[in-house]
């Protein structure tokens, strides 16, 4: 139950991370006027940041430092 409520929590907070990245992103070049980045280099951003993440937070949950936890 923990392992599937940590993949959807997960997943949805990546979703989420990821589509607020292209925004800002996509703000900044209407604000701008011109592209501040190009397009692929922002949906790479919008991909790679959440995804890393989500990893790192696997990570950190699988291993058993997450809250605290040892071993």
């Amino acid at each position: 139950m923990k392992a599937s409520a940590f993949w959807i929590i997960g997943v949805l907070q990546s979703v989420a991370l990821g589509f607020v990245v292209y925004l800002v992103f996509r703000g900044l070049n209407m604000i701008n006027g011109s592209s501040v980045i190009g397009a692929d280099t922002q949906l790479a951003l919008s991909i790679a940041l959440p995804l890393f993440l989500l990893l790192t937070e696997y990570s950190m949950w699988a291993g058993g430092t997450w809250q605290g936890r040892s071993g």
